[in-house]
């Protein structure tokens, strides 16, 4: 038996009165999930427990059959883990953006959705002026950076605000705050400096893009203990596809084979057809493989309701169609990790639903793939690592 998980990144949400007052799940043409969930197992599933953050960092965590409250590692030292970032005893790891911010409102938490050529220039000369013995600040994917913070404990206790969850709103009230946030602050001040004087940032204002303002640093971390290898937890060697490195970082730390596949990124622009492709070709020399898109999520922070119903369809156009014909003994789950509802433009910890199908896999009477159908199934799987159980059981 070979399997299949695909994350619909933030793919659920809340009904749309544009959309006839359905979700962009249900508004979606998605012919393929429709016909996992006629002849498969459908039901929600509680992927972020109670009183944690609801981030992919908890919700992925929960997919791939690890506890995100027992098994916790802060997501900066996660996604510093996908970056190959050896963090010291005393180093926490923070995740830091590239933002404009204009008259004190966060335009965009993603610049703009900067390129990561762009930001990476940008990132370069911040680094070149800040880097001391106290910060690192190391590029990464896009608009999302690390930062290490080296001999201050404390910040990993500063209250932190993610800046996709204060888009269109006041950014002061939500600086880092607590414990280390003087430290945070006085960087946070720094950079922008630097950023006023950035060439790279003249460069890309005067083609037409959004200028990096400000850097904003969240989500703290530590040096991660070990989390049980997926294959001595599950008897199953496993491989993922994403473009973005939380994924790829749980993917280290859980010893899970990477597939590098050239046009996945994370946003809209992906290349469906060749994630599709590369990722179920790692079944040839994996048992399981997770096909991870983050375009539904991206378009959820942007409040594009036609932006994520056109990703959602994208997946099931290629990823799910190209599953379902795949001419391996296959099961497959799909789902999302958490909500992103478009109105919100973050994401909300709620029950999310998923679809099994496969050999010895008994329907259960959805009619389709959507939130509705699923809390109608009456089946509710809490906590949410318990559908990884259900994929795997005998």
């Amino acid at each position: 038996m070979k399997y299949v998980v695909i994350i619909l990144d933030g793919a659920s949400g809340w009904p749309v009165a544009e959309l006839g007052g359905k979700t962009t799940l249900e508004a979606a043409t998605t012919p393929h999930l429709d016909a996992l969930a006629r002849a498969g197992l459908v039901g929600l599933a509680q992927t972020v427990p109670e009183g944690a953050e609801p981030s992919s960092a908890a919700a992925c965590t929960s997919i791939l059959g690890y506890d995100p409250v027992a098994d916790f590692v802060g997501r900066g030292a996660i996604e510093a883990a996908s970056m190959g970032i050896e963090l010291a005893d005393d180093e926490v790891a923070l995740r830091l953006n590239l933002v404009h911010v204009a008259n004190d409102i966060m335009v965009s938490y993603a610049c703009g959705h900067i390129p990561t050529p762009e930001s990476r220039a940008i990132v370069a000369e911040i680094a070149d002026a800040l880097d001391d013995e106290t910060f690192r600040l190391y590029p990464g994917v896009a608009y999302r950076h690390i930062l290490v913070v080296k001999g201050a404990p404390e910040v990993l206790h500063a209250t932190y605000t993610p800046p996709h969850d204060i888009s269109d709103k006041p950014a002061s009230p939500h600086l880092p705050s607590g414990p280390g946030s003087d430290l945070l602050r006085q960087y946070m001040d720094r950079a922008r400096h630097v950023l006023g004087a950035s060439e790279a940032n003249r460069r890309r204002a005067e083609s037409g893009g959004l200028r990096a303002t400000d850097v904003w640093p969240f989500w703290p971390g530590v040096r991660p203990g070990g989390l049980v290898g997926f294959e001595r937890k599950r008897g199953c060697k496993a491989a993922l596809s994403s473009g973005v490195d939380l994924l790829n970082g749980l993917a280290v730390l859980a010893g899970i084979d990477r597939v590098s596949i050239e046009g996945v990124t994370d946003g809209p622009d992906t290349d469906y057809a060749a994630q599709a492709a590369g990722s179920l070709a790692a079944l040839d020399d994996h048992d399981l493989v997770v096909i991870h898109v983050e375009s539904p999520d991206e378009e959820g922070h942007a409040g594009s309701r036609l932006g994520k119903k056109a990703a959602i369809e994208a997946i099931d156009a290629h990823i799910v169609k190209s599953a379902r014909a795949c001419a391996e003994e296959l099961r497959i789950l799909a789902m999302p990790d958490h909500p992103t509802p478009t109105a919100l433009k973050t994401h909300v910890g709620e029950p999310v639903p998923f679809v099994l199908w496969g050999p010895g896999i008994r329907a259960n009477g959805a009619p389709a793939y959507s939130e509705a159908a699923a809390t109608a199934t009456g089946l509710v799987v809490d906590p949410g690592r318990g559908v990884m159980d259900l994929l795997l059981a005998p």
